[in-house]
């Protein structure tokens, strides 16, 4: 398998030798006080909260079908997402890589490092704003089976064999807090059922240049710590899938064979009184069992 990731000298080549589209996820001023040469601004790649009815998976294809296409895929050109830093966007340019996989795009590239990769290696950052051509993008529909709903996430709970995986925040993931946004933002809080927990930062390690993805075996050597392996089937989720986009795109990267994404998360599950939740800390009633 190519790598998704690719290094600022990478990309500087290969911008060079053929028909790329830089997308930029940052939000509107970050992009107007500079970006890389012919960025198209799309933050809602970003922002936008998915449901998972299907009238919300209809919505959520079609929306980015069309700011694709607008900013000039049509799947001739290699797609290059870009964020701030691996980990000041809460794994947002990975949010792209995901939802261009599940629309059937071809040709897609994560800038790695981002856009501090790119500017510290000195290459060059515009305020020019692009008026790209709009292309017509097309869906591939299969593609869209790493997108799961919450039925079929009710469905995996207590059932060998799928690992539900959650790489939330740690305040999350215990039950202290409902979401990034801020503690009650969300109804409920806690976890799905059976849910084991890899946080997404698990999946990068620091270096002098800022967060980096970690080697596939290193990404397999945390798998490994859930009992995840390369043919285990893994959903995952997070609070409304950016950070479980950037361990999508380890995971897959990585060599993990069927990895889904419950794009709705915890944004959609809690809000939904009908839907199971574990609550507490993980570990209270291990040890009470322990105990008795």
């Amino acid at each position: 398998m190519t790598d998704v990731l690719i290094t600022a000298v990478e990309l500087a080549d290969l911008l060079k030798s053929e028909p790329c589209v830089v997308i930029d996820t940052r939000n509107p001023d970050a992009y107007a006080a500079g970006h890389l040469p012919n960025a198209v601004n799309v933050h809602e790649i970003f922002t936008f909260l998915a449901t998972s009815t299907p009238e919300g998976m209809a919505e959520l294809k079609t929306k980015f079908a069309d700011a694709f296409g607008g900013a000039g895929l049509s799947g001739k050109e290699t797609a290059v997402i870009y964020e701030q830093s691996m980990n000041s966007g809460f794994g947002q340019s990975c949010r792209g890589y995901y939802l261009l996989t599940m629309l059937g795009y071809p040709k897609i590239k994560v800038l790695h490092g981002g856009f501090d990769a790119w500017s510290g290696a000195g290459f060059p950052v515009t305020k020019d704003v692009p008026a790209p051509a709009k292309a017509s993008f097309g869906i591939v529909p299969e593609a869209g089976e790493i997108l799961i709903d919450a039925k079929t996430m009710l469905g995996a709970v207590g059932k060998p064999g799928i690992a539900i995986l959650d790489v939330r925040d740690v305040d999350e993931w215990i039950g202290d807090s409902s979401s990034p946004y801020g503690k009650d933002y969300c109804p409920r809080k806690g976890r799905i059922p059976g849910a084991v927990w890899l946080e997404w930062y698990r999946m990068m390690k620091p270096t002098g240049e800022g967060p980096r993805f970690k080697s596939k075996d290193e990404i397999l050597a945390e798998c490994a710590t859930v009992g995840i392996s390369t043919t285990t089937p893994v959903y995952l989720y997070c609070f409304k899938g950016a950070r479980a986009s950037n361990t999508f795109l380890a995971l897959k990267n990585a060599g993990v064979k069927d990895v889904r994404m419950y794009f709705g998360s915890w944004n959609e599950w809690s809000r939904d009184p009908s839907l199971p939740i574990e609550q507490g800390l993980p570990i209270a009633s291990e040890v009470t069992t322990k105990a008795a």
